[in-house]
Formats: C-alpha cells, structure tokens, sequence
C-alpha cells in the first residue's frame, strides 16, 4: 500500500508514517497539497499531514483542504512530542554561521531561543526541516545551518550544535491520516489517547445567534466538543466555515441525530468520520 506523507526524508511526518504505516510504502510529497491529490488522485491511497502544533496552532492549509476536498475523510489522529536541534555542516563551525534555515513552524517554536543565543543571525523560511538540513548538507561552502530532528542530521551527516531549543518542552505535534475511505485506522502496537469524531460545518445564512444556534446541538445532548475553529470561507469578510471535534466513540441514534439536526437548520455539514488518537515516539 502507498502512503503519502508531507516530506522530504527525515522530516517529521516521515517520522510519523513511519510509525503508522511500518509495513508499507511511503511517499515524500512536496506540499500538504500534494499530499490531498496523492490520495485523491489514486496515487497513495491514505496520505499523512501535520493538523496541529502545541505551540503554534493548527495548519491552516490542512483545514482548508480538508473544506476543499469533500471525498477525502479522516481515519486516525497521531500525537507526537517534537524535538528541535539546530546543526551545521561539520566542516564549518558556528562563529561562521550568517543565516538559520528551517520551516516556519519550527523556527517559530524556537524563537526565544535563536533570539536569545542566535540573535543578530538572519532566519529564513524553508519548505520543511528536513529540506532546510538536506539544503545544508549540500552547501558547505555556504555559511549556513538548520534547525531539524535528529533523524535529519543522522541522514545527512550534519553537526548537531544545539539540542533541545525547542521553547517549551510540550512541544507536540498532531498528525492525521487521510484517504477517501470511512475507514477506521486501527493498531496494536501503538497507545490509543481517545476517539472522537470530526467534522466541517458552514452555518446558515447569517443570523444572529447562528453559531449559539448550531452549538446548541451539541450542548443540550451533553456532547462535549474538544475543539472548535473558525477558517474563512475565502468568499468575503466574515464568511466562516468551523472545525469540530466531538468526544468519544460513535453511537448512531446520538451522534446521527445531531447531524440530522444540523441539517435540519440548514447548516453544511462533512462529517470527516470517527477515528481513534495514537501517541507515537519522538
């Protein structure tokens, strides 16, 4: 089986279908939205993509996706503790270093400590952690490093100066397996943290108490939502579709019929599926 997964090698998604997919084939795509139309294309037929980071939020483009691609749902959450370590080519030394290369988010998650330590050299946003490594393993004559996981420095044979210079030690990443099936994904190797279900609901035509109104549903039942986030529709100010996660397992007379009521006040909703949380290894 084909499994996409936001890449290149020895990135962190790697790193987390690795653990959810060890008997399988994997493969690295360039974007989350290559990943969407790996898997909607029939080239993998599940794909795995960061949802959420502890420090920085969620992916924003992984909901937007998800809004945009009504086929694909969700067949499992992964958690992972994130490590951060910023490394040279081991032929230069930091005295040399001009410019830090990592993804976004990762040099987001360490920024007081290359504010603190690392202050006067310039950051640059790379496509990923592991591309920002693989970038400086190829440019020695550059004065340059990276900020990457140690799986990263091992593969390409960088110098880790730095460990652990991640903010905040609970620094954990939530991943989410993707594939147009309603499939739930199921392991025995890996700790299960819960189950919940996901979905995306537009609400009806603008009203006040719209959103009172579609949490009402939810609320008198007693349902208790572990998330709830707004994303633009993208169609004008104030236009917003929501991410919703439900606690526990799937029982069809309460969990339908709140969908059921959710359509019944004209509110959109894709239901992405009920799925299981695993905890994974750094």
């Amino acid at each position: 089986m084909k499994i996409a997964f936001l890449g290149p090698h020895a990135s962190f998604t790697q790193l987390a279908a690795a653990q959810l997919f060890p008997e399988d084939e994997i493969l690295p795509q360039a974007s989350i939205l290559d990943c969407f139309n790996a898997v909607e294309s029939g080239e993998a037929v599940k794909a795995v993509v960061p949802l959420e980071n502890s420090i920085e939020g969620t992916v924003s483009m992984t909901l937007d996706y998800l809004y945009k691609t009504p086929s694909i749902k969700i067949e499992a959450e992964a958690v992972m503790p994130i490590a951060h370590h910023l490394m040279i080519h081991p032929g230069n030394t930091i005295e040399d270093i001009e410019k830090i290369y990592s993804h976004p988010q990762a040099l987001a998650q360490s920024f007081h400590f290359l504010d603190t330590h690392y202050k006067e050299i310039t950051k640059q946003d790379f496509s990923s952690t592991a591309a920002a490594a693989k970038y400086v393993s190829e440019n020695k004559d550059l004065k340059i490093a990276a900020v990457a996981n140690q799986f990263a420095a091992n593969l390409y044979g960088l110098k880790i100066i730095n460990r652990n210079i991640q903010d905040f030690e609970q620094n954990h990443t939530r991943f989410i397996i993707i594939s147009k099936q309603q499939n739930q994904y199921q392991s025995d190797r890996l700790e299960i943290l819960g189950e919940k279900s996901g979905m995306l609901i537009t609400l009806p035509e603008d009203h006040a108490g719209g959103l009172h109104q579609v949490l009402s549903v939810f609320a008198w039942r007693k349902m208790n939502l572990s998330k709830i986030e707004s994303r633009t529709l993208k169609t004008g100010l104030g236009n917003y579709f929501f991410f919703i996660n439900v606690v526990g397992k799937w029982e069809e007379i309460l969990h339908g019929n709140a969908l059921r009521e959710l359509e019944s006040i004209h509110a959109e909703v894709d239901f992405l599926g009920n799925y299981k949380e695993f905890l994974l290894e750094s």
